[in-house]
């Protein structure tokens, strides 16, 4: 009584203050490559499915090798999916059609229709897939639909924020914000951008430090070198703190290497420029094309440092490589600045006309991509180029180009070099610094109430627990002496239990053993009357052969019911050893093969089972189980005798047309394996059914069987925490069913 009061007061405790819940980003940080390996070791199909919908929430459709990789995955779900009905199909039916018209390369439009109405499928059960719609994004690129793009993601931003979805709002922001950055938006990009990182710190940490890495290239792009730096240094210490590598770290080195050129910073930039061909050197995914933006970034480092001779076979070494990859101007690192590097190397070596040819090129690139970031810096630097060289024509031109450009880019941005989203940003943190002082306000007065009310509570606990004990002790002396008495008669009914049990198994051997005994003490009398004929010259006469024949059969009778007490004996013996050993994980298809090949071949079935069927089901990916491997397999050869033995007896009295069969299998059920024998034998009535399982019980005829097999084959299953049960009939066969408990 005791307990249970204080274990009240602990509740209401706890119920009054509260426990913090700690936020985890474990689901959304999970790596394609590491849950595949999950995958292999799965042991039931409900846990493959779920970690097949992880493995597809988490691909990266951008990369080329995970869409080939993705499509044998999801027909493995739809294998699985149909023995467990464990989800709606229909989303990733629509993602496998898109994904197999993305491979084909040629279907861009169909394959944007499916992946559109997958993700409709997947709003519509609530289940948020943010790569899903981030790998759009170089789907619309491709088919060079910016417009769309934008349009598209703008109409589910609001959608999303509607229904306060915000794995995929964060996914809209970053897609947007890389929109208004190839437009040269700089404000409304840092703006997404910033927002699509505030959104990712809750749920992705990998996404959260590159929304912050981006935001950080854009401001140095922009021409604030200040912002630029404190984002860089913020997105390369949670690089640093969550180990974070690939595509991710190159691009962040790369981001401070740029900003070092930028601002003159020589021997630093060169430093980066070589840590870049080390970090892709050792990225055994996106190694080649990394040490193309490699070669050209130190290309870029060299030209700033009038080397023009060494960067001549970095440059040509970036074209190979950006020819074999078919390399666009802009990817997932960011701008590849291949053919505006050809221009500047050209200008250094005093050629002019190669050199004007590459800067056409880099812009011919720049604006098929619809890059207007690039445009307006490949336009500035055209200019001056043309400018240099004395075309007073095609500086106009290109000046015209520039400006007008220029004026269309200031109409969408201020002039400040701040991002609208920063000053959104101070105001939103103003404002939940008010909220959290308001709600800490509450929070103490209703702290106080609560302390107040816990007092109280306190003085009536104190009170009804000295009452209470009080009760206790005088309940605990009356107990005492009641324990003893109870004590005492527990004694002796457990000694009265004790030599019941003795007598019982006693007056079971007794009986089991009579028989034997009984035949051999006859047939021992009858040889001895025998010999003394032998002895009696009145009855020789010839008779001598015949009565060795005699004593050699009662010999041999004596021999065999000798034999048949040893077993009884044995058996017995057996009973006493169950569940003995030493349990060890065991594979209990390999044990089953064992068992099953010594049954068919014991001495007393051998001929007579050849013409039996013997089917086996045996679950190939049964877990083990811990069981003493010779008990059980005790168990596996007492069954496989009985099946065999009782449709041998059926077929002495069966038609042409019965076919003998004994069938086992195996199954995993929920923490437990299962065996199962069937026979299509004689079968038993449900009197013989219900004793099948008493010691000394048998159907057998006299010598042929103990009556203890089974019943040490109960005692060893329920010593290994298992069951076993029979359902049989006469005419049409028997089945036991065992269950184990897993390893």
């Amino acid at each position: 009584m005791l307990y249970l009061v204080m274990k009240w007061i602990i509740t209401v405790l706890l119920s009054l203050l509260g426990t913090p819940i700690l936020a985890q980003h474990r689901y959304w940080a999970a790596d394609y490559d590491s849950l595949n390996a999950v995958l292999r070791h799965q042991p039931t199909d409900t846990a493959r499915v779920r970690t097949i919908r992880h493995m597809l929430d988490v691909v990266e459709l951008t990369e080329p090798r995970r869409r080939t990789q993705v499509l044998p995955l999801l027909d493995t779900l739809f294998q699985l999916n149909a023995r467990t009905r464990q989800l709606d199909e229909a989303p990733y039916r629509e993602l496998q059609a898109g994904v197999q018209l993305w491979v084909s390369a040629t279907r861009y439009p169909l394959a944007m229709s499916a992946l559109h109405q997958a993700i409709e499928l997947f709003d519509a059960a609530g289940h948020p897939v943010p790569h899903l719609l981030i790998d759009l994004a170089p789907l619309y690129n491709a088919m060079h639909e910016t417009a769309a793009r934008q349009a598209y993601f703008q109409r589910k931003l609001m959608q999303y924020r509607v229904e306060r979805a915000l794995e995929n709002q964060a996914a809209c922001y970053l897609v947007l914000g890389g929109t208004f950055r190839h437009r040269g938006d700089y404000n409304q990009a840092i703006s997404y951008y910033l927002h699509a990182a505030d959104l990712f710190k809750g749920f992705h940490r990998r996404l959260y430090a590159n929304e912050l890495m981006v935001a950080g290239t854009t401001y140095a792009e922009w021409g604030n070198p200040q912002k630029a730096l404190h984002y860089l240094r913020q997105a390369s210490g949670l690089n640093q703190k969550y180990a974070i590598n690939g595509l991710q770290r190159f691009f962040g080195q790369q981001a401070v290497g740029k900003l070092c050129l930028q601002q003159g910073k020589l021997p630093e930039a060169l430093r980066y420029a070589n840590l870049l061909l080390e970090t892709a050197r050792l990225d055994s995914v996106d190694g080649a094309q990394f040490r193309a933006y490699g070669l050209v970034f130190k290309s870029q480092v060299l030209l700033a440092l009038n080397q023009s001779e060494a960067a001549l076979p970095l440059l040509t070494r970036a074209q190979h490589l950006a020819d074999s990859l078919r390399m666009p101007v802009t990817a997932r690192p960011g701008e590849f600045a291949l053919d505006a590097t050809w221009a500047h190397y050209y200008t250094a070596r005093h050629n002019d006309a190669q050199a004007d040819k590459h800067w056409g090129l880099a812009y011919q690139k720049a604006t098929a991509a619809n890059f207007q970031m690039l445009r307006l810096k490949y336009l500035k630097q055209i200019i001056r180029f043309q400018d240099a060289r004395g075309a007073a024509e095609a500086t106009r031109v290109y000046a015209r180009a520039y400006f007008n450009l220029l004026d269309t880019l200031n109409e969408a941005q201020g002039s400040n070099l701040v991002a609208l989203y920063e000053a959104e940003r101070t105001e939103q943190a103003q404002n939940a610094q008010i909220v959290r002082l308001r709600q800490e306000k509450v929070m103490q007065a209703m702290r106080l109430r609560q302390r107040n009310q816990l007092l109280g509570v306190a003085a009536a606990a104190i009170l009804l627990v000295s009452g209470l004990g009080v009760a206790v002790y005088r309940q605990l002396q009356v107990n005492k002496q009641t324990l003893a008495q109870l004590r005492t008669a527990q004694h002796q009914l457990v000694q009265s239990e004790k030599w019941a049990f003795v007598g019982e198994v006693s007056a079971g051997i007794a009986h089991e053993l009579q028989n034997p005994l009984n035949f051999m003490k006859r047939f021992a009398e009858v040889s001895t009357t025998m010999v003394d004929t032998m002895h009696n010259p009145e009855q020789k006469n010839g008779l001598e052969q015949e009565i060795l024949v005699g004593l050699r059969q009662n010999l041999q009778e004596i021999s065999q019911h000798g034999i048949r007490a040893s077993a009884i004996i044995k058996d017995m013996l057996e009973h006493s050893r169950a569940g003995t050993g030493q349990r060890e994980p065991t594979d209990l298809n390999e044990l089953i093969r064992e068992y099953l090949y010594l049954a068919r071949q014991a001495p007393e079935l051998r001929e007579k089972t050849q013409a039996v069927a013997i089917e086996t089901h045996l679950d190939p990916v049964l877990p083990l189980v811990s069981v003493v491997a010779p008990d059980i397999g005790r168990v596996m050869l007492n069954l496989f005798t009985n099946a065999l033995y009782a449709v041998v007896q059926r077929q002495h009295t069966a038609d042409a047309a019965y076919v003998p069969t004994v069938h086992v299998s195996t199954a995993a059920r929920p923490g437990a394996v299962e065996l199962r024998v069937r026979d299509n034998g004689i079968g038993m009535t449900p009197e013989v059914q219900a004793r099948v399982f008493q010691a000394f019980f048998t159907t057998k005829p006299p010598g042929e069987g103990t009556g203890l097999g089974l019943s040490l084959s109960s005692d060893i299953i329920k010593s290994h925490g298992g069951t076993i049960t029979v359902e049989s009939g006469v005419g049409r066969g028997t089945e036991f069913v065992i269950t184990l408990p897993v390893a």
